[in-house]
């Protein structure tokens, strides 16, 4: 088995989901997931965020506001909707997720022109949604809220049983969210707790997602190391969620928070799409792996051709 430290463009191209999942538990919380949305203009320009982010350190790409129903990424080359996905793993050399949203009734404004998360049909996670993602070759599905869309765990768990008997072992299945997602009554400690976390395990998750430290009124270290302790004994690994725009702090508090995370004994390590918009500050990326797995594992993955 190979770390994630260890990994190439062409081991995560041939890798089944237990193997990638392997590749993560292996390198003991030195994992980087970087958010990024491709339906906006790219910090770059004609590069996209991904791979910015890629360039950056990270091991992981995760998709926000990807719909799947019009799959398209600014700054990718010209590329058939279909093969995004697939063109960007080429260009990145990296595993890639997409965020869907299992919600019901949406509770914030569904004009683009007043929210820029305004809900559209191909983010929602239907079956039917999800059986297109996998068609264009995702490697994980995460089942969460952006702000303010309305998306309860409960719905999150029945998502997670309906795609757990759909696509069995043919994907990794994580679940869970970084803020309220607009839910009041989920804010705070509420956010997620050890009967969600219970629950998650049961209908499916390989992976739990919790708020950081220091990202939501409450979290503290304590509280997530042992819902994180909690998962692992169930049989699940952990993300530990950047998503209240603190992607775009200072280098410092940015450090104080992966740090942070660090104690809690997560596997994975997430920041999300909120710097200046798009994704995390690069700084912070680069920085991050730094404080978590030091110089020399942060070059190899930033110098790493997608080739090898």
């Amino acid at each position: 088995m190979k770390r994630i430290l260890d990994c190439q463009g062409s081991d995560f191209k041939n890798m089944s989901r237990q193997e990638l999942l392997d590749a993560i538990a292996g390198s003991e919380g030195r994992t980087v997931m970087c958010e990024t949305i491709g339906a906006i203009m790219p910090m770059l320009g004609d590069i996209t965020n991904a791979e910015f982010a890629a360039a950056m350190g990270a091991d992981i790409l995760l998709l926000n506001l990807f719909d799947v129903q019009n799959p398209h990424i600014q700054g990718l080359p010209k590329t058939q909707p279909e093969n995004v996905i697939r063109k960007l793993k080429e260009l990145t050399g990296r595993p890639i997720g997409i965020n869907l949203e299992p919600v019901e009734q949406v509770l914030s404004s569904e004009d683009p022109n007043e929210n820029m998360w305004a809900m559209t049909g191909g983010r929602k996670a239907t079956l039917e949604n999800a059986k297109k993602a996998v068609a264009m070759g995702v490697n994980l599905i995460l089942l969460t809220g952006n702000p303010g869309i309305g998306v309860t765990n409960e719905a999150i768990e029945q998502t997670l049983r309906l795609y757990k008997e759909a696509f069995g072992d043919k994907l990794i299945l994580a679940a869970g969210k970084m803020h309220a997602s607009g839910i009041l009554t989920e804010g705070a400690q509420n956010i997620i707790t050890r009967n969600d976390v219970a629950a998650f395990a049961t209908a499916g998750a390989d992976i739990v997602l919790l708020p950081a430290p220091g990202t939501v009124p409450g979290i503290t270290v304590e509280y997530i190391r042992d819902l994180v302790d909690y998962a692992h004994s169930l049989g699940c690994l952990t993300i530990t969620a950047i998503g209240t725009s603190q992607e775009g702090a200072d280098v410092s508090t940015i450090r104080q928070l992966a740090l942070m995370c660090k104690m809690t004994g997560t596997d994975i390590h997430h920041l999300g799409d909120a710097g200046y918009g798009g994704m995390s500050l690069p700084e912070n990326i680069q920085a991050y792996s730094v404080a978590i797995r030091g110089i020399r594992h942060t070059y190899r993955r930033m110098a790493g051709s997608v080739n090898r």
